[in-house]
């Protein structure tokens, strides 16, 4: 089983974006995807965007997570 995380783009340089992952800033490659803007949200996954999601579907699955922390 893989699990993704929401991180919304807050820079890019060349194929490095810095993302904001709970308020925490880290690194995310941007190999695997195209066309990512500042601004956009991704699934992160081992380090690397694999997919750009909408902000409605990036808040629902932090809800989601937040909701799964919480019961353990």
């Amino acid at each position: 089983m893989c699990l993704s995380i929401p991180a919304k783009v807050i820079s890019i340089n060349d194929k490095i974006a810095d993302v904001s992952l709970g308020g925490t800033i880290i690194q995310a490659g941007l190999h695997l995807i195209d066309d990512v803007k500042i601004g956009d949200y991704i699934l992160m996954h081992t380090g690397y965007a694999i997919q750009k999601i909408s902000e409605e579907d990036a808040k629902e699955s932090l809800k989601l997570i937040r909701e799964i922390i919480q019961v353990n």
